[in-house]
Formats: structure tokens, C-alpha cells, sequence
């Protein structure tokens, strides 16, 4: 479960005596401050600063007449985003692999919790230790309290003595000590009856790992071993793992939710291979590890069908429309007679003047009216006539002309050549090519007319065929669309590559357009070539007999050739590819890009699954970097081999058999990168693999991993034991820094 920080100023900060000491657990994750012999600290904040940008608000003109950089320690308060921008401002922190390393980061300033009233907002410039005392309920004075603060094993001497310097020269406290934070952890956990005096403590931290081996309760700092993968490694792996699954949700990944995700979710497996071989079978042991992170998601809304009311009032509203609409027919059509009927009535008036007429002035008169003849205003006046009627729908009053027949129409085609003249010779050719082009049309619109009648019977029939068993109507039809691709398919090849393959030692691989012609298509092109040879010899007599018509039907017969358009299997396919996007929505016809290799985009209604995270691998995947650091690229031990390497630096110290094997039956795990199921059971396993075979192997967990170095500096500092241990300023002054450097708390009373 993820840690809660704890912020809430306290107020009994001047009841405390000032002999009780201080007791601060500064982690490279959390910052935690607190009473000596108390059960827990008063506060926890994450051990991180943050400086964010300003927002044109009233706070920010507070902290502008200040004069003051804001800095944020710790979490980030969501009261403060109202105020500032912290979207583009990276936490940063004092630590390099659990060592301070950078005091500056110590003196930002740090901003105090707001109250509710923005009135009431106060802001004073404070350093990280400040912020830490100001929470605890301590003023602006020095404090006069004796500080107990832990740090890692083997601490470098400077990061120590800036540590004991910013505490003696800014705070003026009396008397500062120094402890290793898992030795604390251990010490608490002896006293408990977890672990005993020999044996090892494996510290699993933010940022690094260390393994110490105590002899009688005392660690023995020579035979320390340390790696410098943490928790921070752990969430970082599995942040770029999921980040790279779901690169459309890497907003979300942000790093509380993952190490909120790596907290609840990750395990640490007994065999890493075999759980690995697990996941790639699948199947459903491996379903039922993985886990789902639902994002938020809102469905599409769906349209609901409209009501009765609602379909009764566009009916009404279609009607109203439609109503107008005729009102603007009729209107536009009553003028329109109107402007015929005029029209007529001047046309008849011209008629009647014009038999008034002498003969010798109809020129001058018709050239007054814009007509040439009497004929043309005749005609003028049957055409206005017949749109008339037509306007006033009377066009079933026209007579119907009778239908001419052909012999009537074509009246020379059945008289001999010799029996007409040269200018009826050329009208009787006329009239042969107006008939011939008329029966041509009727037999296209017949055959029409059939095709349609026959789409017509089979649409009937494979609709009758769905109804009566739809999925083998749709297995018959997707065999009926593959054999018809593979046809087309097979059809454009050869088209493009010829019937004979690379024949005719063609070099280049290809043939060219006469190559891959078959018989029926060299003979139409033998009888183009024949009559237009025939037509470049003098005059065109190309028609004169009858059998030179029958040219057309003899190419006519080559129904094979593509180039003309879309044969029957084509058609047929299109329909077939036409009925299964009808019934099959899965379906996809091929299309030149899928014949390509590439297939063209589907889109699809996103989905609830599409805002789901699984977790599967990953659960167990990134824990075993403490196991196997190579896997993010960080050649060192891991914790069993540690504590192996431990172990035999202290046999080449002691050389003492009995010894070193009792270690191994108190083995201590503790730090929050512990609490991973099945650390325990790696861990022992681990270690049995590289110590001799009947070794006695007990790993044990802390009571709480993660506050047991506080509670156990807690309690050691409530002892009389601290004060004889404890240094204050002129110590430290008068015996410089060698004997810093030499410096160790011993833990045991």
C-alpha cells in the first residue's frame, strides 16, 4: 500500500522538555521527525523540493512583495496547484544513491501548509530542516534539543560533517549523533525477539541495497556489502515498460500512480525463467496473475430511438414543409400559364394581322416581328400550345402519334442500287446506318431489360438462401469471394507478364503487348489492319456490301480482352464483396493497398478495453532487478549474492566457521522494498544455492519495514546511552574531521 505523508503542524512543540532528543530518519525516499521514546514520528513528508512557477493570483503577489523565491517540500499539495504551476517543475532531490550530496537543495526554501482562509496565508522563507521544525511546532529560535539522525552505511565523512555543521551552525542544537538506519531497524527488531545478535540485516532502500553482518548486536561495517538499485529502480522499470505498452496513456503513468501500481501489484516469483515461460504460453493460470487498471472512460452515447410524440412532430414539421413547397409550385406554375396564355393570345393577334396584310409588305412586316415566315409563327404558336396543355396537365388530350413502321421509315433499303439515283444511293446508305444503329440500341436495351431481371431473381434467391441458413450462406459466399479474387488475381498477372512466362528470350524479364496476345486477339487485329489497308487504296467503299458488316461481329467474339473494362468475374465480384460488407461487418474486401503488403487502416469505436492497463509480466518482472541488476543495465550483485560476498568477507576477517553459519539463521529483511510478496522465499532460497549444503538459513521480516529504523533510533535515544555518545560543537571543532571520520554509535547497551 502506498505511504501517507503526514504535515499537520504541532502544538506541543514548548511542553516538550529540552532534554528529550530529536529523533530524525532522514530517507533518501521520506523525511521523518519525531520524540525520542514515542511509537511513531509526528511527521512524514516525502524528501523532495520543488519550485514552481508563478500564477497571477493574490498568492503570487504576496510572495512577490516578499521578495521570495516559493520552493514546495515534499508531496505535492493539490490546494496549491490553484496557486501555482507545477506542471512544468521536476521534484529534485538532496540524495546521490543515499548520500547527501547536495546541501544547497537543504537551504531552498520551503513553503508551509495554507490555511483555508487565503487571507490568512502565511509564507516565510525556510530551509528543508526548517520546514521539518516548523511542522514539529518549533519557532524561529534555536533549537535546544539534542538530535538523533540517521544515514547509510559507511557514510562519507564530508557528507557527514556539512550535515553536523548545518545543524550546529544554523540551528545551534547541543548535541548532534549519528546512526546507520538499517543497524537501528535490526537493534529494534533483537529487542523484539525477531532476529538475534549474530546474524545479517538486508536494507532494500529507495536507492540502494546494503547487507550488514552484526556480531554480538554490533555491524560489522568491514564486511558491508552495497548495490546501488532501490525502489526508485524498481518504479522507473516499471514505468518505461508500461509506458512503452500503452504509449497512448503515458499521461496517465505519472509516477505516484505507478509506484501506487508497484506497491499493490508486483511480486517477487522463486524461479524467474519458469514464470517467464508461463506468461508466453498464456493460458489461465497466467490470466488470473494478471491484473487491470480500469482508466476513467465514457462510453459513446448511444442515440435512443425517438418517441411517438417526437416521430408525430417531424411528421408534422415534414408536412408543413411539403405544404409549402406545393404552394410554391402551384404558384410558380400559374405563372407560367399565365406567360404562355399571353404568349399565345399575341401570337394568334399576329396571325389575324398578318391575313390583313398586302403581299408585298409580309417582308416588312414579318422583320417588324422578328419572324422571317407565316410557317415560323405557326410553328411558334403549336410549340406554345404544347407546353401549355403540358403546364396544365392536359398532355393525355395530345394525340398519340401512330408508330411508323420500318418500311415505312426505310424506304429504299429494299430497292436495288441500279434502280436509283446517285443522290438516292446516298440516302439509301443513310438510312441502312440509322437502322442498323436503331436495332442496335433496341437489342442493348432488351439486353438490359434481361440482366435486370435476372439480377433481380438471383438477389431473390440469395436472400431466401440467408433466411434459411445464414452462417452457411456466409461460408459460401466468403469461398465464392476467394476463388473469384484468386481468378481476378490470376487474370491481371497475366495480363501483366503474358501467358509464356520469360519465353522469347525476352532479357528484361517482361513481354511486351503482341507477345502475350492469344489467337483470338491476333485475328481481330489482323482484320483492323486488313480494312485499313483496304481504305488507303483509293475510295472508301467500306459498307457498300452486306458482308462487310459481318467484320464487327467477327471482333466482336474476342470477349477476352481487359483492356475494355470490367469482365463478369470482376462484376461478380463486387457483389460478392458487396453482400458480406452487407451481412459480415468484420469483412474488408482487398484493395491495391492490401495486395501491396500493406494493410489499410480499420477504425473502430473505442472501447472500454482500450482504457485498460494490464500488469502481467510486469508484476515480477521489474522486483527482480534487486535479484538481477543486469536486466536494467546495472552490472552488480544482487541481494543473495550480496549476502553470500558478505559472509565471506567476514570469514576472511574472523575465520571463525561457526560464526559466519550462525548468520545465516537470523537474517533480517527490512527497508520498504521489502514488502514484496515472496522476498522472503527468494531471498533463502537464493543464499541456500551459494552456502554449503545442512547450513542453517531463517530470513525473517522487520515488524515494519518501513518505520523500524525511526522507532528503533526512538527508542535507542530515549536511553541514557545516547547522551554518552552524542557530540556537541566544540567537540566537533576541537577534534576535527579525522576523528569524525572515526566516529560510530554503538548500539548495543
Amino acid at each position: 500500500m502506498p505511504f501517507i505523508s503526514r504535515t499537520q503542524r504541532q502544538t506541543d512543540y514548548n511542553l516538550i522538555p529540552p532534554s528529550c532528543p530529536i529523533v530524525i530518519d532522514n530517507g533518501a525516499s521520506y523525511f521523518r521527525i519525531g520524540w525520542a521514546g514515542e511509537d511513531e514520528p509526528r511527521i512524514i513528508f516525502r524528501n523532495i523540493v520543488q519550485r514552481p512557477r508563478h500564477k497571477i493570483t493574490e498568492a503570487s503577489v504576496l510572495f512577490t512583495y516578499a521578495g521570495e523565491t516559493v520552493t514546495i517540500v515534499g508531496d505535492h499539495d493539490p490546494s496549491l496547484l490553484k496557486y501555482f504551476d507545477c506542471t512544468r517543475s521536476g521534484p529534485r532531490s538532496a540524495f546521490d544513491n543515499d548520500v547527501v550530496f547536495q546541501f544547497e537543495i537543504m537551504e531552498y526554501l520551503s513553503l508551509c501548509l495554507m490555511e483555508n482562509d487565503l487571507h490568512s496565508l502565511h509564507c516565510i522563507a525556510l530551509q528543508i530542516l526548517d520546514f521539518a521544525f516548523d511542522r514539529l511546532g518549533a519557532d524561529q529560535s534555536p533549537i535546544d534539543h539534542p538530535i538523533l539522525i540517521t544515514e547509510c552505511a559507511c557514510n562519507p565523512v564530508q557528507s557527514r560533517s556539512k550535515m553536523a555543521e548545518l545543524l550546529f551552525e544554523t540551528y545551534g542544537v547541543p548535541s548532534i549523533a549519528f546512526g546507520v538506519d538499517a543497524a537501528f531497524s535490526y537493534k529494534y527488531n533483537q529487542q523484539l525477539g525477531i532476529c538475534s545478535g549474530n546474524g545479517i540485516a538486508v536494507c532494500s532502500g529507495f536507492t540502494t541495497c546494503h547487507v550488514i553482518p552484526f556480531i554480538n548486536g554490533e555491524p560489522v561495517y568491514e564486511a558491508c556489502c552495497r548495490t546501488n538499485v532501490g525502489g526508485y529502480h524498481v518504479t522507473d522499470y516499471l514505468k518505461q515498460l508500461l509506458s512503452l505498452k500503452y504509449p497512448h496513456h503515458m499521461q496517465r503513468l505519472t509516477w505516484e500512480k505507478v509506484e501506487d501500481l508497484k506497491m499493490e501489484h508486483c511480486y517477487i516469483t522463486q524461479d524467474y525463467a519458469s514464470e517467464v515461460r508461463l506468461f508466453q504460453k498464456g493460458g489461465k493460470e497466467a490470466e488470473e496473475k494478471t491484473r487491470c487498471w480500469q482508466l476513467q472512460w465514457t462510453p459513446t452515447p448511444v442515440e435512443e430511438p425517438p418517441s411517438e410524440e417526437e416521430i408525430a412532430r417531424k411528421a408534422a414539421l415534414k408536412e408543413r414543409q411539403g405544404q409549402r413547397l406545393r404552394e410554391m409550385a402551384e404558384a410558380k406554375r400559374s405563372s407560367k400559364i399565365n406567360e404562355l396564355e399571353n404568349e399565345l393570345r399575341g401570337l394568334e393577334f399576329l396571325v389575324q394581322q398578318l391575313r390583313h396584310v398586302n403581299g408585298n409588305e409580309v417582308p416588312s412586316f414579318l422583320a417588324e416581328t422578328g419572324y422571317v415566315s407565316k410557317q415560323e409563327i405557326e410553328s411558334a404558336i403549336v410549340k406554345v400550345t404544347q407546353s401549355l396543355r403540358k403546364a396544365k396537365g392536359e398532355q393525355n388530350e395530345i394525340e398519340e402519334r401512330p408508330e411508323i413502321s420500318n418500311s415505312d421509315k426505310y424506304t429504299l433499303i429494299d430497292i436495288p442500287d441500279n434502280m436509283l439515283t446517285p443522290e438516292q444511293v446516298k440516302e439509301k446508305k443513310r438510312q441502312l446506318f440509322l437502322k442498323t444503329t436503331s436495332e442496335g440500341r433496341q437489342r442493348a436495351k432488351q439486353k438490359r431489360f434481361e440482366e435486370e431481371l435476372e439480377r433481380e431473381r438471383r438477389n431473390k434467391e440469395d436472400e431466401q438462401r440467408r433466411l434459411d441458413n445464414p452462417e452457411l450462406y456466409m461460408e459460401q459466399l466468403r469461398v465464392k469471394y476467394k476463388d473469384l479474387s484468386e481468378k481476378v488475381e490470376q487474370r491481371k498477372r497475366l495480363k501483366t507478364n503474358g501467358n509464356n512466362g520469360n519465353e522469347n528470350n525476352n532479357v528484361s524479364g517482361g513481354v511486351g503487348r503482341g507477345e502475350r496476345l492469344n489467337a483470338a486477339q491476333k485475328e481481330r487485329m489482323r482484320l483492323l489492319t486488313t480494312a485499313a489497308f483496304d481504305r488507303g487504296k483509293g475510295e472508301d467503299t467500306f459498307g457498300i456490301k452486306d458482308e462487310d458488316w459481318q467484320l464487327y461481329k467477327k471482333m466482336s467474339k474476342d470477349n477476352d480482352d481487359e483492356d475494355e473494362g470490367p469482365n463478369e468475374d470482376e462484376a461478380e465480384l463486387a457483389r460478392v464483396a458487396s453482400k458480406l460488407r452487407e451481412i459480415d461487418p468484420a469483412f474488408f474486401p482487398k484493395s491495391d493497398a492490401s495486395s501491396s503488403g500493406m494493410e489499410p487502416p480499420r477504425f473502430r469505436p473505442l472501447t472500454k478495453e482500450d482504457f485498460q492497463i494490464l500488469i502481467g509480466v510486469e508484476r515480477f518482472r521489474c522486483p527482480e532487478i534487486l535479484f538481477h541488476p543486469n536486466l536494467i543495465g546495472i552490472e552488480q550483485a544482487g541481494l543473495d549474492e550480496m549476502t553470500g560476498v558478505s559472509i565471506q568477507r567476514l570469514q576472511s576477517k574472523s575465520q571463525d566457521l561457526e560464526e559466519s553459519n550462525s548468520l545465516t539463521n537470523s537474517i533480517l529483511i527490512t527497508g520498504g522494498s521489502c514488502l514484496y510478496p515472496g522476498m522472503s522465499e527468494r531471498l533463502e532460497a537464493g543464499i541456500r544455492t551459494i552456502r554449503p549444503c545442512g547450513t542453517p538459513i531463517r530470513v525473517v521480516r522487520a515488524s515494519d519495514a518501513v518505520l523500524d529504523a525511526w522507532i528503533g533510533a526512538a527508542s535507542f535515544a530515549s536511553t541514557m546511552y545516547f547522551q554518552r555518545q552524542a557530540f556537541n560543537k566544540t567537540d566537533y571543532y576541537e577534534k576535527g574531521e579525522d576523528w569524525l571520520r572515526r566516529y560510530q554509535l554503538r548500539y548495543t547497551f
